[in-house]
Order: C-alpha cells, then structure tokens, then sequence
C-alpha cells in the first residue's frame, strides 16, 4: 500500500459539515480530491481551512496532465514532500507534524517511518544495482540520497 493512502484529512467530520457533503478521509481518495478542489467547495470552507486547501493545491496538484488531478502527480510531489522532510532531519512525529501544520493532513508516525525505512532500502537496491552494472554516477548519486534519508 501506498504512503498517499495512508495520508488523511484532518478534522474530516468538520469539513465535511463545512461542506454539507461526505467525502473519504484519505486526502488522496479520488472522491476527496473531486471534492475539497472544486470551486464550488472551498466557498463554503472557513478562512484557516480555505487557505491550506489551496496550499496543498497549489504545491501538489498544480500540472498540465489531462486527467489531473487524478493523473499521480499529487501523489509523487507529496512522496517528494515528505523525503524532503526528512532530509532536513524530521523524524516521523515531526514530519506528521509539519503536514498538518501546512496542509491539515495527517498520518500515523509508523506509517511513516515504514515508509522511510522502505524508502532506504529501495535506494540500497537500486545503489547495488549500479554498482553491478557498472554505473557509477547513478551509484553514487543513491548512495548520497540515502546518506540523506538515514
């Protein structure tokens, strides 16, 4: 399972009044993409919420794919988001944190730190891999983004 399916609404149940519609509490879920980014929708949100909805858009959904927003792209940018957290020495609690600070969304620090442990191994994979083939820039290249994550 992805980490994007594992990344929630914060205050779900309040927005969904504020909206005067149900939606999926996964930020990610097509029906909340739909939802919480059509014009319509944010007039009815509150200032504070109105304004880390259109964050989230703007540093996420913002691409020219034809099936935006529901073309991976705001899933890739978040999987970004959150390796670049940690790259700046966040730890899970402190990343979940940060998310919600920014974007009212939220996430369970264990399925963070899965994520960032899977993530690691991942780039050990792929920096064994170059290192077989030969491929010595791509091997060096993972070997400092790993360093990065640890």
């Amino acid at each position: 399972m992805a980490i994007t399916d594992k990344i929630y609404v914060k205050n779900h149940q309040q927005l969904a009044s504020q909206l005067e519609t149900s939606f999926p509490k996964g930020a990610f879920s097509g029906a909340t993409l739909d939802i919480l980014f059509q014009g319509e929708g944010l007039v009815k949100l509150d200032d504070a919420t109105r304004d880390r909805v259109l964050d989230f858009a703007e540093d996420f959904m913002d691409c020219e794919c034809q099936g935006a927003p529901h073309c991976g792209c705001p899933e890739r940018k978040f999987v970004a988001y959150l390796l670049e957290l940690r790259e700046q020495g966040m730890g899970p609690d402190a990343i979940v944190d940060v998310m919600t600070d920014d974007y009212m969304l939220y996430a369970y620090p264990g399925d963070i730190l899965s994520f960032l442990d899977d993530s690691v191994r991942t780039l050990e994979a792929v920096e064994t891999l170059a290192d077989v083939e030969g491929e010595n820039e791509v091997a060096d290249e993972t070997r400092n983004r790993r360093q990065r994550l640890l």
